[in-house]
């Protein structure tokens, strides 16, 4: 995996920072106990009725998962996603309570990304963080820089299969309805951490909804 130069090393920090001690501070949240990493988790952060409103929405923009590095291995990515509508009032609300959790402001985000996998459906090993030798990264260091937090919840229950695995730290997770995860895609030094390493595991039996959110280093564009 390459790690290219890091100029974004000092906000990742502080923004590291921040959120931390934001999601300390918070009951609703615990911190997992892994090393070489920041993973935080909460239940009920979405009602099952948010949840079935989120998946209705999801299916409304689905289409084949896209890559922005140039992978050329077949099955690396065989999901269905799509961004949901921003400006619906039901989208905002979910996203103003990742604003208020996490303490970042909402423009420092890319919009949020509902992901469809049925079964036989995965994502392969990757990790959140722009790698800055890559092609893409000239225009993403324009639109917001590196991404720093990664927040994704789980909006059912999955028959067999569909983990989220972190193979360097030693734990994956299960799919249950409104479960939220949040990670730091970098180190509390501000590195890109490749440790963070993760995986949608195949869906084995029914189907599996999550959606994504990346925080960033500045405003997104």
């Amino acid at each position: 995996m390459r790690i290219g130069p890091n100029p974004d090393r000092k906000a990742l920090a502080k923004v590291g920072e921040q959120v931390r001690a934001r999601l300390a501070a918070d009951p609703g949240v615990y911190r997992v106990p892994v090393e070489s990493g920041e993973i935080f988790a909460g239940a009920d952060f979405m009602s099952a009725d948010e949840c079935r409103q989120m998946i209705e929405a999801i299916e409304a923009v689905a289409r084949p998962s896209e890559l922005f590095d140039d992978v050329h291995i077949e099955g690396y990515r065989t999901s269905w996603s799509g961004d949901v509508d921003s400006s619906d009032s039901f989208v905002r609300m979910i996203e103003r309570r990742l604003s208020d959790l996490t303490g970042m402001d909402l423009a420092w985000s890319e919009s949020v990304q509902g992901q469809r996998y049925l079964p036989g459906q995965e994502y392969r090993d990757h990790c959140d963080w722009f790698d800055s030798t890559a092609a893409y990264w000239k225009k993403e260091v324009r639109r917001g820089g590196q991404r720093s937090w990664t927040a994704m919840v789980y909006l059912n229950e999955v028959e067999a299969g569909g983990a989220t695995e972190f193979r360097n730290l030693g734990i994956s997770f299960d799919p249950q309805p409104g479960v939220l995860l949040l990670w730091n895609n970098a180190t509390p030094e501000g590195a890109v951490n490749p440790e963070m390493l993760h995986a949608a595991l195949p869906v084995e039996r029914g189907v599996k909804y999550v959606i994504t959110k990346w925080f960033r280093t500045r405003v997104w564009k």
